[in-house]
């Protein structure tokens, strides 16, 4: 049986994560990805034939893990104000637990140079971009929203609120509190039940 190789992708994609939360995306070159993981600069470009192939990698495979993570709880609950709670506590959680993956997301993924990806790669990002807005916009019609104000306000209570309350600690590198996922469970209900869904 042959060994599994001692640089495979994720060994890799690993080494660029903590690149990336440390210093940004610039920080995430060839050779440092190589210096990080210990790997000869070959392997690197023997998984990825250049820069922009690793940058859309490095998010994509961090966005799927959050979508993986937080994408499911939306249908979690029958009653949909809790759904919404749920959700919004999710990505706190998973933020909580995945910092650097939480800061690479942070930085969004125009950073990571998406005018240069692949053709492939972008068409992973557009399907996990349509798996998002079907995921929101089912808890929206479960909410009975309407209207574009409605839709909206589903958006900003499971995903923009949520995302505020982790991003100020994130940047600055401070602890989350303790009541991170509680601020974002109830501020996603009251916004809604607020707004009349």
């Amino acid at each position: 049986m042959s060994r599994p190789p001692r640089h495979d992708e994720a060994t890799l994609l690993d080494a660029a994560v903590r690149l990336a939360a440390a210093g940004g995306p610039a920080a995430v070159t060839m050779s440092a990805v190589a210096r990080e993981s210990g790997a000869p600069n070959g392997s690197v470009y023997h998984r990825f034939p250049q820069r922009s192939a690793l940058l859309a990698e490095l998010w994509l495979r961090t966005l799927g893990e959050f979508h993986d993570a937080c994408l499911p709880v939306f249908a979690e609950h029958a009653e949909p104000h809790l759904a919404a709670g749920a959700a919004a506590r999710q990505v706190v959680a998973w933020s909580r637990a995945h910092r650097e993956r939480a800061v690479v997301l942070l930085h969004g993924v125009e950073a990571f140079g998406r005018a240069e990806w692949p053709a492939a790669q972008l068409r992973r990002e557009r399907q996990a971009a349509r798996r998002v807005r079907q995921a929101v916009t089912g808890l929206a019609e479960r909410l009975g929203a309407e209207t574009p104000l409605d839709l909206d306000r589903v958006s900003l209570a499971v995903v923009g609120l949520p995302l505020a309350v982790v991003r100020r600690h994130l940047h600055a590198g401070t602890p989350l509190p303790g009541h991170a996922e509680e601020l974002a469970e109830r501020g996603a209900i009251d916004l809604l039940r607020g707004g009349g869904s």
